[in-house]
């Protein structure tokens, strides 16, 4: 680690805490229902319209009902939407219908809130797909995987009266306000950033221009350049965790990601409603040494995760330096390993993004993870493997946290011979049963799919790279489908019916069949009581809680994948360095 990659986690680290404590603040208001007046006249038609009323709190299973029933009906909303694209308007480039497998992976794609892109943007979904379809899903995904990380903290919240058995808010309330209040402000004033810095904002048709340069000793030749509505989607794409770039070359491309300075704040819009709900979570369960607690186990595994792929890409290629070439950084070249990575970042900022994207649940990348290191791709499949818990997904990241932490507590109690519980709820045999399918969904749907991938010819007809480093693309693949990721190694041939149908079903079990053990969690947990501090409660919001929190994410959800990763990433490394 150099002084300059220092100097730009610590900005960046600094910046987050700094946004993050006000929107964590309004996050807790929207969690309890503590909104201003005139914002409830605003909501009120909505409500009359759906035929519901914000205070009238759901069974935790009503509530998975509305939230599966919503996301279907979005999906099927979307694959149509990309199969009559050529019929509908706002269509400059004259797009067709998307095949039918790529739409349905599309469309579960972008539902999931992982929004992998097997298709290039620019040059198969016209302007109203891009906004009506993907965009639309953006703001929904994300308001998802944050209504029910509001459910089960307020099953930590309440005290189990005997009033509230099950009960853990009304989805359609959520639903709304987190689009209506948080989202869409969020979005539109990044989106104004953006355009300011260059991110282009337009409905005009694509464009032919004239090269500035000949190529291969020809005379100057035509190029055409896509245009269209980036600055808004581009918002959503990171505000959301979602990752889904309007332009194949995703945050690469200059349109989508032109400066340095848009580059940070696209990291920072990744990060900051994971970190602000770690606020929101203290201030709704009344500690606030909680959500510090969860925040800094968070903070420790994504700085190591950050050092280990930045040191690994300045480390360079020593196949290179067998050969007598310069890896060294100096004024004339940027240095380490620059393949795959824009000049205009270098390997500190694009480092920084990949490691940021892949712990985030977003997916949006400003280089190659394919073209790093074994060490430096290992890395953003690993934070990936954890669970997108390393700051995590909007939602998904602190309910998959508090999962953790819940098991924490659990191998706690054995340790010492008590029941275990959390925040004054008994963690039993209920919960447990519930916590180890909601672990087990992910690793299950990542090894079982990858060991299909390598053991079919249509699997293995996607790898363009033989040998561990293509073992590595389709394992990276999976994680990144299953846990809801969206990145890619980009050196596998996935849009095919095989690898759309094989993602496709990851990617809808990854995230839907974690949401429901989560939400019974949910209910579980606001029919307890909520039991009084004695002097046997395990303090869950000092180091040693946080030692343990960080302990178990890595021993539970690293060593499932350690046969794997040693058969990709670890042996290519050993073959590289040999």
């Amino acid at each position: 680690m150099t002084a300059s990659a220092w100097t730009l986690l610590a900005l960046f680290l600094a910046v987050l805490v700094l946004l993050a404590w006000p929107v964590g603040k309004f996050l807790a208001a929207l969690c309890d229902g503590r909104l201003p007046r005139w914002m409830q006249r605003i909501e009120a038609p909505l409500y009359k319209l759906a035929g519901t009323t914000p205070e009238q709190s759901m069974h935790w299973l009503r509530y998975a009902f509305a939230l599966l029933a919503f996301n279907a009906v979005g999906a099927i909303f979307l694959y149509a939407l990309q199969r009559l694209q050529g019929w509908l308007p706002l269509n400059p480039a004259g797009m067709g219908a998307v095949s039918p497998d790529s739409a349905f992976n599309t469309a579960v794609s972008f539902v999931s809130n992982t929004n992998w892109q097997g298709y290039g943007g620019e040059s198969t979904m016209s302007y109203l797909t891009q906004m009506l379809g993907l965009t639309v899903q953006n703001f929904f995904s994300a308001a998802t995987g944050i209504a029910v990380a509001f459910a089960l903290v307020r099953g930590f919240a309440r005290r189990g009266d005997g009033k509230s058995r099950g009960l853990v808010g009304n989805f359609w309330a959520d639903i709304t306000r987190i689009t209506l209040w948080l989202l869409v402000p969020l979005s539109f004033v990044l989106a104004v950033a953006f355009a300011g810095q260059g991110v282009i904002q337009n409905f005009d048709a694509y464009k032919a221009v004239q090269t500035v340069e000949a190529t291969a000793g020809m005379q100057p030749q035509t190029q055409t350049l896509a245009m269209g509505p980036v600055a808004s989607q581009e918002a959503i794409k990171m505000i959301g965790t979602n990752g889904g770039g309007f332009f194949n070359a995703n945050s690469a491309h200059p349109y989508e990601n032109p400066t340095a300075l848009s580059n940070l704040l696209q990291v920072i819009a990744i990060f900051l409603i994971p970190a602000a709900l770690c606020f929101a979570f203290g201030r709704v369960v009344g500690d606030m040494r909680q959500g510090w607690a969860v925040l800094a186990a968070m903070t420790v595994m994504f700085v190591i995760a950050v050092v280990a792929v930045i040191s690994a890409e300045h480390a360079g290629n020593p196949l290179l330096a067998s050969l007598g070439v310069d890896q060294a950084a100096s004024a004339l070249q940027s240095g380490g390993n620059m393949e795959g990575k824009e000049v205009r970042f270098g390997i500190d900022a694009s480092a920084l993004f990949a490691a940021v994207t892949t712990a985030a649940s977003c997916g949006a990348v400003n280089a190659m993870h394919d073209s790093f290191t074994p060490l430096g791709g290992m890395v953003p499949m690993v934070l990936m493997q954890l669970g997108e818990v390393v700051f995590g997904g909007v939602g998904s990241g602190l309910y998959g946290m508090l999962i953790f932490a819940m098991l924490a507590v659990f191998i706690a109690g054995l340790m010492i011979g008590r029941t275990p519980e959390y925040l004054g709820k008994k963690i039993e045999v209920r919960e447990m049963k519930l916590i180890s399918i909601a672990i087990l969904v992910t690793p299950v749907l990542v090894l079982a799919g990858t060991a299909v991938a390598v053991m079919t010819g249509a699997g293995k007809a996607g790898i363009a790279n033989p040998g561990a480093h293509g073992f590595s693309e389709i394992l990276y693949a999976l994680s990144s489908a299953a846990n809801n990721n969206g990145s890619a190694f980009a050196g596998l041939s996935a849009n095919t019916p095989f690898y759309n149908g094989l993602l496709g079903l990851a990617m809808w079990l990854g995230r839907f069949a974690m949401i429901v053990p989560v939400l019974a969690i949910a209910g579980s947990l606001a029919a307890k009581q909520r039991l009084p501090v004695t002097g046997g409660t395990l303090p869950t919001h000092g180091p040693l809680f946080v030692s343990l929190l960080i302990g178990t994410v890595l021993l539970v959800g690293l060593l499932n994948y350690v046969p794997a990763l040693a058969l990709g990433p670890v042996v290519e490394h050993l073959v590289l360095w040999k």
